[in-house]
């Protein structure tokens, strides 16, 4: 007998590498949409780099940010249309180091929007770049020899410093690394779209994904790094729940 699974109607086919985790993450987010009555009413803000491909995968209003800009983005799409849902979609290399000022800024103010981004440890789209997330020893276009941590400092952790130094409504760090976290990924999404819309503050959700590409690994390969090596040091879970 043949499963019959619901294809959200406002999310179409979008160009992503094989073994990237990007669409699950689109279909989680339409998903969720629609579940709240918002895919006719939301604005989202994209980064630049691979969240560029939401242009051909999700149908709802979106703003091409300037690289990085996606939180002052989003911030002025939120006061100028204060009954819009608004959310920005980012990698780590957009969000973390070209726009780590926009990014903290939004949520110092804790501005009523959600944030949503993929961290696959480098620079997706632009060359495989190292970014402030690319662990210890990994070899990027930029970091041939490996990461070194005792040059450029530790992979950095923006969600855990947002829960703890600022006043956001709810942050948290899924994956989609196994059915269970992609479950448990899609609550960290609702908690975020109904913080939102309860007019309660900022909300962060962080992505783990995997980079076949820029890895230079085949997906299982990839699958199996982001369990073994980078699951382990960027802990999953809640790190401000709505109400605390």
């Amino acid at each position: 007998m043949a499963i019959e699974r619901h294809v959200p109607s406002l999310c179409n086919y979008a160009m992503f590498c094989a073994g990237c985790g990007h669409g699950v993450l689109l279909r989680l987010i339409c998903e969720c949409l629609e579940e709240f009555g918002q895919e006719k009413n939301t604005i989202a803000a994209i980064g630049v780099g691979c969240s560029c491909h939401l242009k051909s995968g999700i149908n709802c209003d979106l703003v091409q940010c300037p690289h990085g800009r996606a939180g002052a983005v989003a911030t002025g799409i939120r006061r100028a249309e204060p009954e819009k849902f608004v959310f920005t979609y980012q990698g780590d290399g957009d969000a973390y180091n070209i726009g780590i000022a926009e990014t903290l800024n939004a949520a110092y103010r804790n501005e009523n929007i959600c944030v949503f981004v993929v961290n696959n440890n480098n620079f997706g789209m632009t060359g495989g770049q190292m970014s402030w997330t690319t662990m210890e020893g990994q070899v990027t276009a930029t970091s041939p020899h490996g990461r070194d941590i005792a040059l450029t400092g530790a992979p950095i952790k923006v969600p855990e410093m947002i829960a703890h130094s600022f006043h956001p409504a709810y942050v948290a760090r899924g994956a989609v690394s196994t059915p269970k976290e992609i479950n448990r990924l899609k609550g960290y999404i609702k908690n975020a779209f109904q913080a939102q819309l309860n007019h309660e503050g900022y909300s962060m959700v962080e992505v783990l994904s995997t980079c076949p590409t820029n890895w230079n690994m085949d997906p299982l390969k990839a699958h199996q790094h982001l369990m073994e090596n980078v699951v382990p040091y960027y802990q999953l879970g809640e790190f401000k729940k709505r109400g605390e």
